[in-house]
């Protein structure tokens, strides 16, 4: 169900950016809220003047939904941010070099991770110390400024594959892969993030989880209750389900990390 939404009505890009949405989102929620819209009076009590008249308006309603990981929220822009089906994780700044939109978003202090899904967009934030509510009008503009750009998405994007059917897969994989696009992927996605194979070996099947469910606290469990006894249900042949955690990703984040540190060290010098 959704928790909350927000609606920006604001001029096209012919009259230039009027004013900044994040600041003026801050201006009018200050409180946790259902939901709000940005009308004509709350322009004028904000004192901006909104000069519509100059050129022609366009609407973009998002909406964000909750997931099982408390880091992890879901973003919907209610249109299409990749093919039906596909999936792209970005677990660092590293690896949004293909996507000038996850690279947009990964400027917003705070964030830690980014995955694109076919309408939605996952953000995950760094610890629980980051508050969504500071967040959330940083992501809504940013989001809703890059798809009034026109710009692609993606520069260089590569479908998740794993679960395509390969012709030297044995019978065992192929039905592996059929029942995790089939019947797993399609509800990890609802929650915002996905699960893909990664191989099968001596009735071990390794698995990696992306999106809100790479940092879930509840992942292991998920894996365990829900996707082990599925697998096992339908194929004997597994005899266990394991996580595995890419080593470069983590890598990646711990730089990423002491980047970031050493950037606020010098914020507090200047301060």
């Amino acid at each position: 169900m959704f928790r909350y939404s927000v609606q920006y009505i604001r001029a096209s890009q012919k009259c230039g950016r009027i004013f900044c949405l994040s600041a003026l989102a801050r201006h009018l929620d200050t409180k946790a809220f259902s939901g709000f819209v940005v009308t004509f009076n709350q322009l004028k009590c904000a004192k901006i003047k909104p000069l519509f008249n100059l050129c022609n308006c366009r609407t973009m309603f998002i909406q964000t939904q909750e997931t099982p990981n408390p880091n992890s929220l879901k973003f919907l822009p209610g249109t299409q941010v990749l093919e039906p089906g596909q999936t792209i994780d970005f677990p660092n700044i590293g690896a949004a070099q293909c996507s000038p939109l996850a690279k947009m978003i990964f400027r917003i202090e705070g964030v830690k991770a980014v995955f694109f899904g076919s309408d939605f967009i996952t953000v995950t934030k760094q610890d629980d110390d980051v508050e969504w509510k500071l967040l959330k009008p940083d992501i809504f503009a940013t989001i809703m400024d890059f798809f009034a750009s026109g710009l692609p998405v993606v520069t260089d994007a590569k479908p998740s594959g794993d679960t395509q059917i390969n012709e030297d897969d044995d019978e065992i994989v192929q039905m592996i892969k059929e029942l995790l696009d089939t019947r797993i992927r399609p509800t990890v996605q609802e929650d915002g993030g996905d699960v893909l194979f990664v191989d099968f070996k001596d009735g071990i099947l390794r698995l990696k989880m992306q999106g809100s469910c790479s940092s879930c606290p509840s992942s292991i469990v998920t894996l365990k209750n829900g996707v082990q006894n599925m697998m096992q249900f339908y194929i004997p042949e597994v005899l266990s389900v394991e996580q595995i955690d890419d080593e470069g990703e983590k890598l990646s984040e711990k730089i990423f990390k002491e980047f970031e540190q050493i950037k606020q060290k010098e914020k507090n010098k200047t301060d």
